[in-house]
């Protein structure tokens, strides 16, 4: 599943349920990625993917 998939209104539970993850591991990973990147929402991520190519398309 590729970040941009966050913003297809994926729970934290189907987000973990797809990568083998508990919901609060799930929490953790989001709440890094936007800490570190100075984000403030999924969405914000999924355009920075999409900007860097991360996408996988």
């Amino acid at each position: 599943m590729w970040p941009w998939r966050w913003a297809n209104c994926y729970s934290n539970a189907e987000i973990g349920h797809e990568l083998f993850m508990s919901v609060a591991t799930v929490k953790t990973h989001v709440s890094r990625i936007m800490t570190k990147l100075d984000l403030n929402n999924r969405t914000r991520i999924a355009l920075l993917a999409n900007d860097a190519d991360f996408t996988g398309n």
